[in-house]
């Protein structure tokens, strides 16, 4: 059977929190996205920034896929709320960045094991793997322009 019907019919129904968690991802994709583009801004070397924006092309792909699993699942949009500032020298970025996608990738596996959906569950199995794979470029970029600082 098709999913929209058990979802319609009230059969299987993802909990209240999950829904919130969902929305908690939309708002960080929404504010790494932003972030992002200001540390891609600030990247000293074309391949630095060229990197920081194909991560950030990521991100928006998580944003939109999460963006249709909350309007699948609650039938509306979600309301994007303002995060943390994205901070104001490269360094400090990275190293924000850095932080914020380790700690995602818990959050995303998590989540993966919360929800009853097989296809949520691999949407956020994916979501993590990138999430992870981010998190070595910001260390490797973090590494980098700290021993430059020397």
């Amino acid at each position: 059977m098709h999913l929209s019907f058990y979802h319609s019919a009230g059969l299987y129904r993802q909990s209240d929190q999950f829904i919130r968690d969902i929305e908690k991802a939309i708002n960080g994709q929404y504010n790494a996205i932003q972030c992002y583009a200001k540390l891609a801004n600030m990247a000293p070397t074309k391949k630095e920034k060229d990197k920081i924006l194909e991560i950030r092309s990521d991100e928006v792909r998580h944003y939109h896929r999460f963006t249709q699993l909350y309007v699948y699942l609650t039938g509306k949009q979600p309301s994007l709320k303002g995060g943390e500032e994205c901070p104001n020298t490269y360094v400090e970025g990275l190293k924000y960045a850095l932080e914020d996608e380790q700690n995602t990738v818990d959050f995303y596996l998590d989540l993966m094991d919360k929800s009853i959906y097989p296809h949520i569950k691999e949407v956020f199995r994916r979501a993590a793997g990138d999430e992870q794979n981010h998190a070595v470029w910001f260390l490797y970029f973090f590494v980098m322009n700290q021993r430059s600082e020397f």
